[in-house]
């Protein structure tokens, strides 16, 4: 039995440093997983802003206001493209080093592009 001394505390040792491991490969995907829903809120919210400008519903050129509105939310505009009422939108932001985008339109009820 004298051989096997000290044998919990490597073992607790190893089940320790295997839970740092995990933890540490777990919360970068967390914030990239929460960054891309944030970056996603941005694109909608910036595309339904520029195309309430692009029907007059509120004054100001669609594209700037997608830009201040997709600045709000912590995004950048990276393209913005309006075609008579309906407003296309690509934000972006980089997070942990990795840029994440994401593109919304909005427009009036059945003027989606294909």
């Amino acid at each position: 039995m004298r051989g096997e001394r000290g044998a919990g505390t490597v073992a607790a040792l190893g089940l320790g440093l295997a839970i740092v491991a995990v933890f540490l490969l777990a919360v970068p995907l967390y914030v990239a997983l929460a960054a891309r829903h944030a970056v996603t809120g941005a694109a909608d919210a910036a595309a339904l802003a520029a195309a309430d400008a692009a029907s007059g519903l509120v004054p100001g050129h669609p594209c700037d206001l997608a830009a201040r509105v997709a600045a709000a939310n912590g995004a950048s505009v990276e393209d913005c493209a309006v075609d008579g009422l309906v407003a296309t939108v690509t934000v972006g932001r980089t997070v942990l080093g990795l840029a994440v985008s994401e593109r919304a339109s909005a427009g009036p009820a059945g003027s989606a592009p294909d």
